[in-house]
């Protein structure tokens, strides 16, 4: 396990080498970018992204926040609303089948992809050449279904302080701030925490960079 404290260079370097010393299949390189609430893993995938291009390979990035389901399905359920977020917000078992199993067999992949303003899903084909790396960002990727189907996996570590100072400051649309405060108090950090206790995804990944 390499972990980083300085630039995205060093990762960069680390994932390349992986992938043309030690990958030899002939599908996308799968490269995960996990970490709590706030870690910064949608910047770090733009600033990957944008390195990897650099170097002229061709990379794609993918959101799972992206492809979660329709709201009765992650609200109102009757269970504890952590268990909601952790195990309901996304369809484990699909995303297990039609995209990770999927990219190993090929660079075809067709997904659901959530609607906000309809809250309705929208199935879009996405077309990756062999040769291409896919950057897949989002909390909880390193979940026991979908672990085994990544090629290279980074986690972000992020103090828990920074982390609530960001969400608090982005997730607006919650309420005001004693609003955002309960929600994420009931929601996300109880599920962020079992996900913690039960995954030790700083543990799991191969590259831990340092988010602070």
């Amino acid at each position: 396990m390499r972990v980083s404290k300085v630039s995205i260079d060093e990762v960069t370097e680390t994932l390349l080498y992986r992938y043309q010393k030690e990958f030899s299949e002939n599908r996308p390189f799968i490269v995960g970018i996990d970490g709590l609430g706030g870690a910064g893993k949608t910047t770090v995938a733009k600033e990957l992204r944008h390195a990897l291009e650099l170097f002229d390979h061709e990379a794609f990035t993918l959101h799972l926040d992206d492809i979660i389901v329709e709201k009765d399905k992650r609200y109102g359920t009757g269970n504890e609303e952590w268990f909601e977020y952790y195990f309901l917000q996304w369809d484990i078992g699909l995303i297990e089948t039609e995209l990770f199993r999927k990219l190993h067999a090929s660079g075809s992949i067709t997904l659901p992809f959530y609607h906000s303003p309809t809250d309705k899903i929208i199935t879009k084909p996405i077309h990756l050449a062999l040769s291409s790396i896919i950057l897949i960002e989002g909390v909880f990727l390193q979940r026991k279904e979908w672990r085994q189907y990544v090629d290279f996996m980074i986690y972000i570590d992020c103090s828990h302080e920074l982390r609530a100072e960001r969400v608090m400051d982005r997730d607006l649309y919650l309420g005001d701030e004693q609003e955002r405060l309960d929600k994420y108090k009931r929601r996300y950090w109880l599920a962020e925490d079992y996900y913690v206790d039960h995954v030790d995804p700083i543990g799991s990944a191969d590259y831990i960079y340092r988010g602070n």
